[in-house]
């Protein structure tokens, strides 16, 4: 084969691999779901090494309504609009705080979780009040609405400093050795690793932000909108939401 042709070839197969790893947009009856897989109880991986959790069973619950297969794929948090958008991943769906912000890059669907920012310190910590961070060391996700709601207020200009994760995990690990004093986290979170280790962490009686989390989707990309949302309600319709939200927090916190 002369070399034009050979490289010819090669450029139809990097196209052929290109395709086969991006997204359809949910059109070939397939959705990739971008999620982070340590964001317990949302979507983390179990002892096992499966991916669980609220927002997993949702998806699979939503994604049956619809007739599709789905797939999770775990994404670098911080670039998550950028997967979306590349066409890699159909759905951002793990946590994903509605924020005015992301609205210019993303749809979304009706909020269905409520939520709030709040700070976790160790069990026998003194600090209680927001004021008492000032001069202190926290930790927090890069690029996540606790960045946000800690940008948005007065104590962030008091702190010692701020350390940013990859993820929430190796925050509360830094808490525990003691290299950090507190870490802004989301409610839903933060109770779950509570109740986990609850002679090791504790919640300041303080929160930041109330906050709604919601699916975001592709902009352009009304029809999957419209289809998802339909679906979505209805899960609420026929109490299959409710049950997901009570097998993993206890109680029906789903929003109608």
């Amino acid at each position: 084969m002369k070399r034009q042709g050979i490289l010819s070839l090669l450029v139809i197969l990097a196209i052929a691999i290109i395709a086969g790893c991006s997204s359809s947009g949910g059109n070939d009856g397939k959705l990739v779901i971008g999620i982070d897989d340590k964001f317990a109880p949302m979507g983390f991986r179990d002892d096992n090494n499966e991916i669980v959790g609220f927002d997993i069973d949702y998806a699979k619950a939503a994604a049956e309504k619809m007739g599709k297969e789905v797939t999770f794929l775990p994404i670098d948090w911080s670039a998550k609009e950028s997967e979306l958008n590349s066409g890699r991943i159909d759905m951002i769906w793990n946590g994903y705080t509605i924020t005015d912000e992301r609205k210019e890059k993303v749809l979304f669907t009706k909020p269905y979780l409520e939520n709030s920012q709040v700070v976790v310190v160790l069990a026998d910590s003194a600090l209680s009040a927001l004021k008492d961070l000032a001069g202190k060391e926290v930790g927090l996700q890069s690029l996540s609405s606790a960045a946000d709601a800690l940008d948005a207020n007065p104590i962030k200009a008091e702190l010692k400093g701020v350390s940013e994760f990859t993820d929430n995990v190796l925050a509360l690990t830094d808490l525990k050795s003691g290299r950090l004093d507190g870490v802004v986290i989301d409610e839903v979170v933060a109770r779950y690793y509570i109740a986990k280790e609850p002679d090791t962490y504790k919640l300041m009686d303080e929160s930041l932000a109330p906050e709604q989390y919601g699916i975001g989707i592709k902009k352009g990309n009304e029809d999957l909108l419209t289809e998802l949302q339909k679906a979505l309600d209805a899960l609420s319709s026929d109490g299959t939401a409710a049950e997901i939200s009570t097998k993993w927090f206890g109680e029906n916190k789903v929003l109608n």
